[in-house]
């Protein structure tokens, strides 16, 4: 028993990845065998996510479920775990969409059926090492190691275009993420350390000084990289490419964590380490967001395609979060990190909605449909409920990220807030726009007539989603009580950055 409670993050961190490997070993012609290992595997690492999710002390400040072990003598690098309320809850997203995601794929992937779930299970392991790494070599380990599952995801088992997209793909991050490597060297350079716990220490004590355009140049580095993973405009071109072109589970998951990766670096690395760079420059940053929310909001209206509606109001939602950022105020914070755990929610259950559809007819165009309310009222039901979560009604889960937000930007500027709430309204217009036509109205076609209304194996994950949806829209606290230290640790080092930060950039010594 205390083997297993110093090693609870490995554990959770590398279950999906034993079972990718025993499906390595599963013969190709058991595809139902390997299905049922991709679910146990992803099963028993979302129970171990709930237990530590309970187990977390939400007054204990700092990092939780630690485990340090030297890995490198030189250059210093170590396998260096950990957590806090912004990890834990996005580890905790992450365990629970990856089951779904498999449950979503059962019948719809018949090709190559063991690679698809053993790159999906490693894809898991990468994205948990991403939100747990507290080295920054670990992390950047991490951070590459996941892209070759998801370049493949998409790649192989993706639409006409899939090619294409899975290569923007790969080429957009790569860029970002040779900017982060040179700043993640820089930083070893200055402080001999590759620990983000001993950085932020010599940081804080005055050991290591930055000056102004030193931090600026290293929050670029760091920040570019993230905001390319976000996708923030105007680098977001990426995005609905890959989502169009990507199966249902590569969506999910896209959509779900992996861009939620971006502003998870934000919060974890822009902000503690480079304030005074991230206080100047934020003007410019909540500029992007809101034109990414308007943007996103505006090219999702005039989308004939649902799963590209979709992506762009990612855009949108995301831009959201990124704004709550750089609020720099606690309610912000929380926002942001609440919102980027709704988003995954909604959006992960939108492309999950979508991707059934699309295993009926063959077809995303929102032309080619109208009137499905009275041939699938069941699936109607839900579509609705997850659209109305999305657009962010009270008592569902999108409601409170989007309140905290906004109501954080008119503390900082109203006419940031009044911007953002217009955001909000767009939403509602392209979400039921979508819905109007898909669902009400005379049918069309003869084909939506035979479309058959949802199977048991979809009404659990649609019950599942909807489920913490309205858990997370009604009781809020749940969540919200871990983020509290977490945001309130992060404010700490923003608002002390100036004592740490002078204007002048030299190395104590």
């Amino acid at each position: 028993m205390n083997w297993f409670a110093d090693h609870q993050l490995s554990i959770l961190t590398f279950l999906p990845l034993a079972g990718a490997a025993a499906i390595a070993f599963t013969p190709r012609t058991e595809a139902e065998r390997i299905r049922w290992l991709a679910l146990a595997s992803s099963l028993a690492a979302f129970g171990l996510a709930v237990w530590v999710f309970i187990a977390f002390d939400i007054y204990q400040p700092g990092m939780q479920f630690i485990e340090y072990r030297p890995w490198i003598d030189s250059p210093p690098i170590s396998y260096h775990l950990g957590i806090d309320g912004l990890s834990l809850l996005l580890i905790l997203l992450t365990a629970f969409l990856t089951p779904l995601a498999v449950l979503a794929s059962w019948t719809s992937i018949t090709r190559h059926v063991k690679e698809f779930f053993l790159f999906l299970l490693a894809l898991e392991t990468g994205m948990i090492g991403v939100f747990a790494a507290l080295d920054l070599v670990l992390f950047f380990f991490f951070w590459e190691a996941m892209l070759i599952p998801m370049y493949f995801l998409i790649g192989v088992w993706g639409h006409e275009r899939r090619v294409y997209a899975a290569v923007k793909f790969i080429l957009y991050t790569m860029l970002g993420s040779a900017l982060m490597l040179v700043g993640i060297l820089f930083l070893y350079r200055t402080t001999g350390s590759f620990d983000l716990g001993v950085i932020q220490s010599q940081i804080a004590s005055g050991a290591v000084y930055l000056t102004g355009n030193a931090q600026i140049l290293l929050f670029l580095a760091f920040f570019v990289a993230f905001a390319i993973k976000v996708p923030m405009f105007p680098f977001h071109t990426w995005l609905p490419d890959a989502h169009v072109e990507a199966p249902t589970a590569g969506s999910v998951i896209l959509a779900g964590v992996l861009l939620k990766m971006g502003t998870y670096g934000m919060l974890r690395f822009c902000l503690p380490l480079f304030p005074q760079a991230a206080r100047e420059l934020s003007p410019v940053i909540i500029a992007l967001a809101i034109v990414g929310i308007l943007y996103g909001s505006l090219v999702a209206m005039v989308q004939p395609d649902m799963k590209k509606l979709v992506a762009y109001s990612s855009v949108a939602h995301l831009g959201f979060v990124v704004l709550g950022i750089f609020t720099f105020d606690v309610g912000g914070f929380e926002g942001a990190i609440y919102q980027m755990c709704s988003h995954g929610v909604s959006t992960g259950a939108l492309f999950i909605l979508v991707g059934m559809l699309y295993d009926r007819r063959h077809t995303r165009l929102i032309r080619e449909f109208g009137g499905l309310a009275t041939t699938v009222p069941v699936y109607s039901a839900f579509f609705l409920i997850v659209a109305l979560s999305s657009l962010g009604l009270p008592l569902l889960n999108g409601f409170v990220g989007e309140f905290l937000i906004i109501l954080s930007a008119f503390h900082v500027r109203p006419l940031y807030g009044a911007l953002a709430a217009v955001g909000v309204v767009l939403a509602a217009v392209y979400l039921l726009w979508m819905y109007q036509r898909v669902f009400y109205g005379e049918v069309k076609s003869e084909k939506n007539r035979t479309i058959t209304d949802l199977n048991e194996r979809e009404k659990v994950i649609l019950v599942s989603l909807v489920f913490v949806i309205l858990w997370m829209g009604i009781y809020p606290q749940t969540f919200l009580r871990r983020l509290d230290t977490t945001a309130t640790q992060i404010m700490e080092r923003v608002e002390r950055g100036p004592e740490y930060f002078g204007t002048s950039l030299e190395r104590k010594r």
